[in-house]
């Protein structure tokens, strides 16, 4: 126990608490380092086999394998030289949340591709890294900001002077000149108020 805090002081390991037993999770450092340290001699001795149907099977008896798979992957099993696993949407989600990338995740199953499934091009299913990098960017896609919606103008003229109050500073978000609807930022919703007040 003593060698896992000193690691945790080195960051390369999260020290986590339950209410009966204690574990370790990997941080972001230690994972970047057994993936670069990584050379051709280590990668024969490679121990993950990725099926199709996002199933995911480890020839391991590292404890430190099983908690860098879990960073991104489900671990259904733990026998003593087998750990299975699914690469799931929210294993994914709560790997992209860590701070850990598509790219990172493909290129360590690649480059840790067991002997029997390196020798195939791609070594990791296509279908399996296609959908990993589409997770990944379906978080980057929505972004989302805190908004106030204003309607019910009593006329075109106020309405116009609301949108180009929230133009200039640059917080103007839709507009809808048809039924008099403008979204703003909320964080000028206290000055959009005041300028509306004076308006009347």
């Amino acid at each position: 126990m003593s060698t896992v805090k000193d690691l945790a002081d080195l960051g390369l390991v999260k020290l986590q608490q339950g209410r009966k037993e204690s574990w370790f999770i990997p941080t972001k450092l230690a994972t970047t380092l057994s993936v670069s340290l990584s050379d051709t001699s280590t990668r024969r001795q490679g121990f993950v086999v990725v099926e199709t149907n996002f199933r995911m099977y480890a020839y391991s008896t590292s404890k430190l394998h099983c908690e860098i798979l879990r960073l991104f992957a489900r671990i259904e099993y733990q026998l003593p030289n087998l750990i299975v696993g699914a690469i799931t949407k929210e294993s994914l989600y709560n790997a992209f949340d860590n701070g850990i990338t598509a790219e990172q995740i493909i290129s360590f199953l690649q480059q840790n591709a067991h002997p029997r499934v390196a020798e195939r091009v791609p070594t990791v299913p296509e279908n399996v890294t296609d959908q990993i990098r589409l997770w990944e960017s379906d978080l980057n896609r929505v972004e989302m900001t805190p908004a106030q919606l204003y309607d019910e103008f009593p006329s075109k003229d106020l309405f116009e002077a609301a949108c180009d109050f929230a133009r200039e500073y640059g917080a103007l978000l839709y507009e809808d000149s048809k039924r008099m609807r403008l979204v703003v930022k909320a964080e000028i919703h206290n000055e959009m108020r005041e300028y509306l007040r004076r308006q009347k």
